[in-house]
């Protein structure tokens, strides 16, 4: 009976710790200025699925649950806060932005480094007009006790990732405002 007891505290114990184990990000990325110039044509973006290296490959590191709407939606609101284009959407418009994201976690000199890469397509129609690349990274603590000691680092360097970005693509406006989507025959 006391055996019996012990695996069924021993249970109850690891049901409550492991979820506890799983940082869920989310992010709010607020641009850290005004456009440099504005692009007035609609734009429509999509996501491919989060790729991470670390959290869930190298030993004593926390796993993280980083889902595709809770990065999917930060990224259309930082957009349409921004206001470099008319109108930010999912749905479709005159230029396409499809983006990668992967989030690379590694600890050195007893700190965690957060580094946030972003590979950006950007057309109009079904025809690729430019490619963007861009890595951030930001520095977080020495220890991953809560979420939010993930949270932190990973949204400042999302953020530098995107103001990098979107600097790029205001610096081609004149490519973006050559290319009109054609209404189909």
């Amino acid at each position: 009976m006391r055996r019996s007891t012990l695996c069924r505290v021993f249970l109850l114990a690891l049901c409550l710790i492991l979820p506890g184990c799983v940082h869920r990000i989310h992010v709010m990325p607020l641009p850290t200025g005004v456009p440099s110039t504005t692009i007035p044509r609609t734009l429509q973006v999509t996501l491919s699925p989060i790729a991470m290296e670390g959290p869930d490959h190298r030993p004593g590191i926390t796993l993280l649950d980083w889902s595709h709407r809770d990065l999917m939606m930060p990224i259309v609101d930082y957009l349409r806060q921004r206001g470099t284009f008319a109108s930010v959407s999912l749905e479709a418009g005159d230029l396409s932005l499809h983006i990668a994201t992967k989030l690379v976690l590694s600890s050195r000199r007893g700190l965690y480094h957060y580094r946030v890469m972003l590979e950006a397509d950007m057309g109009a129609a079904s025809q690729l007009i430019k490619t963007y690349l861009v890595e951030q990274a930001a520095v977080g603590s020495s220890v991953r006790w809560v979420t939010a000691s993930d949270r932190r680092p990973i949204e400042a360097a999302l953020q530098s990732a995107l103001d990098d970005l979107m600097g790029k693509i205001e610096t081609d406006r004149l490519l973006y405002l050559n290319h009109v989507t054609q209404p189909p025959s």
